[in-house]
């Protein structure tokens, strides 16, 4: 694995850092590239059930890489696509991945970093942090990840982070819903820590995967079509093997198999 991303196991869960704290984690494409590896590797794994996403150093993610911007001033128009396809890929592949993504924000997230927490399943922040979507002061637009934080916040929100382009505290993120818990600095690990259990331990893997598609999916869609999608995912659902185990469990009072550490 690159030595972009650290890969750490600790049973059921498996802990990508970013590793250039050097340039406050900013995200060069070789970053990007080794991040979406690691999920992809991760996704793979069956025995992954969780998914934290943190940052070597102070900062979690500055965003882009200044060597990065500075290439944008010469690059082809075909080599941004590229390069914004790149990003666009790794947002992505967090937001659909299979298995529940926690960021674990132990500094400041700034435009693109921004865009890594909140596109995290649940994103736990250091209350020492600020985050920001700050592309429009430097004449640059938040184009990738606004198509996920519209799904996340109202408009209006949205519109006063993205126009503005201006830092916000830990705590004005949780209360518009950009992150999901604000936790003291040298308590951020033992939170990330007891989330990941609970969600390795007390929810079913299938079920947290069909459950991410749906997140995704429903909100394009008109009501019929939700409504539709949403009953072919429920039949589906009943049919699976975690599905028939876990209703077993219950009326028979036992732990479901994944309680077990399967």
């Amino acid at each position: 694995m690159s030595d972009f991303v650290l890969v750490h196991r600790d049973g059921p869960v498996c802990t990508l850092t970013l590793n250039r704290p050097d340039k406050r984690n900013a995200l060069s494409a070789d970053l990007v590239g080794a991040l979406k590896a690691a999920l992809a590797d991760a996704a793979a794994e069956e025995a992954v059930r969780v998914v934290v996403l943190t940052g070597a150093g102070k900062v979690f993610s500055a965003g882009a890489d200044l060597a990065a911007l500075d290439a944008l001033q010469t690059a082809s128009p075909m080599d941004n696509l590229a390069d914004s396809q790149h990003l666009a890929e790794l947002f992505e592949a967090i937001y659909r991945h299979p298995k529940p993504v926690i960021g674990k924000v132990n500094g400041h997230a700034i435009a693109g970093g921004c865009g890594l927490a909140a596109v995290c399943d649940i994103a736990l922040v250091s209350d020492r942090a600020k985050l920001g979507f700050t592309e429009t002061r430097i004449g640059f637009v938040p184009a990738i990840v606004s198509v996920f934080v519209l799904r996340k916040l109202g408009e209006a929100a949205a519109r006063d982070l993205m126009l503005r382009g201006h830092l916000i505290t830990a705590d004005e993120a949780a209360e518009v819903g950009l992150i999901m818990r604000v936790v003291a600095p040298d308590e951020l690990d033992e939170a990330v820590a007891d989330l990941a259990h609970e969600l390795a331990t007390e929810t079913s893997g299938t079920a947290i995967a069909l459950t991410k598609q749906l997140l995704a999916d429903v909100p394009g869609m008109g009501l019929n079509e939700a409504l539709g999608h949403a009953v072919q995912l429920n039949a589906l659902a009943r049919g699976t093997d975690d599905c028939k185990a876990g209703i077993a469990a219950f009326l028979g009072k036992t732990d479901p198999p994944w309680r077990s550490g399967r």
